[in-house]
């Protein structure tokens, strides 16, 4: 033969057609997985969800009535009560955030799904389309 193996791969690699296959089915899926981890990631980090999980009996924005000095009963009183506030208003901001982070987590782990499988089966969708106008064509 005229030609070896060597350069029946680079004749290959070099042919548009079977770059292109390459490029959509191996490098830019591989692309889209990693962005869609990265925008997962990001929404994780954005709503601290892990950070808000630690800090869910905390005073909201570290809000705290200073008890004095002293044993003085309506103070003791005021600030145990105002303390008692602050914490349950931290829960329920806390509470309201953890929610909506994990419902936009949920949100685009189904989105990105959705529009990898799209990219994957788009061409098989095109090619269909194409068979199916051309059939209404003819007849």
């Amino acid at each position: 033969m005229w030609y070896n193996k060597k350069m029946a791969d680079t004749l290959l690699s070099r042919n548009i057609v079977v770059q292109y296959f390459s490029w959509y089915f191996f490098d830019q899926p591989l692309a889209i997985l990693k962005g869609w981890k990265n925008l997962l990631l990001f929404n994780l980090n954005f709503f601290s969800i892990p950070v808000l999980l630690k800090s869910f009996f905390s005073p909201w924005r570290k809000y705290q009535v200073s008890y004095g000095r002293g044993f003085d009963a309506p103070r003791y009183l005021e600030a145990f009560l105002s303390n008692l506030i602050f914490r349950f208003l931290g829960m329920i901001l806390r509470i309201i955030l953890i929610f909506l982070g994990l419902f936009l987590e949920v949100l685009i782990f189904f989105l990105g799904a959705i529009l990898f499988l799209l990219w994957l089966i788009s061409p098989f969708l095109l090619i269909f389309g194409l068979m199916l106008g051309f059939k209404f064509l003819v007849f």
